[in-house]
């Protein structure tokens, strides 16, 4: 079974860069459809999907996060991480890596809190 794990800071200040890694086991980063996205939840709000890296290596974004939102992968270390560039307050959420295989099942990660502020 896929098993997944967040990790990075967990207070970065605004106007910075969040930057999370989400690794790998029991499972390959380049199984043939499998999509491996980074989710989030702010608090008392509901998830939001902001992006997908597939298992090829194409990335798909959230409409309103592209702009401030690198995925990328390193193969070699079964990782996937997040980059959210010029983070404000409203960024705080807690932080979620998730892949869905073949079968449309989904995996999570346990999360990780990152807090925005000075």
């Amino acid at each position: 079974q896929v098993q997944l794990q967040e990790s990075g800071p967990g207070l970065v200040k605004p106007s910075q860069t969040l930057s999370l890694t989400c690794t790998v086991s029991g499972g390959s980063l380049t199984t043939t459809y499998y999509a491996w996205s980074w989710i989030r939840q702010p608090p008392g709000k509901g998830l939001e999907w902001m992006g997908v890296i597939a298992y090829d290596g194409v990335t798909y974004y959230s409409p309103s996060l592209k702009s401030r939102t690198s995925i990328s992968r390193d193969t070699s270390k079964n990782q996937f991480s997040l980059q959210l560039s010029s983070v404000t307050p409203e960024d705080t959420a807690v932080y979620y890596c998730n892949v869905r295989d073949f079968a449309s099942t989904d995996y999570w990660g346990r999360g990780t809190k990152v807090t925005v502020s000075s």
